[in-house]
């Protein structure tokens, strides 16, 4: 088994009122992220490849384009900000690419990061 991770970065903006992170949070400001999207599977013969990067590669500037340089707040079907939420968004719009397991965000400027492993299926 093999785990192929691709990675893209996207600079935004977004205030998250309601937490206890203080009044600069509640405030409109701006951070760095790096996204990461992980798939797991076996090369296909022909190509050697677990996937077509160039598949990945268009989801990924898709997603990219919708939150780069945007307000996170006004994103539509982002939910608040946070990094689980941009997880999950990003995981939405990658998954038909391949077999997705893991959507990591992280703002390596405050330390912080979220991996989003797709929804819950009860056992």
């Amino acid at each position: 088994m093999w785990e192929l991770t691709k990675s893209f970065r996207f600079e935004a903006a977004h205030a998250l009122p309601g937490t206890t992170l203080g009044a600069a949070s509640m405030e409109i400001h701006g951070h760095s992220f790096r996204a990461e999207v992980s798939l797991r599977g076996t090369p296909d013969p022909a190509s050697g490849m677990v996937l077509d990067l160039g598949l990945l590669e268009r989801g990924m500037g898709e997603v990219r384009n919708k939150l780069d340089h945007k307000l996170l707040n006004d994103v539509e079907g982002l939910g608040p900000p946070t990094l689980e939420n941009l997880a999950r968004f990003i995981w939405d719009h990658v998954q038909h690419a391949g077999a997705v397991t893991r959507v990591s965000v992280h703002r390596d400027s405050c330390g912080e990061s979220c991996a989003y492993f797709g929804p819950h299926v009860p056992s």
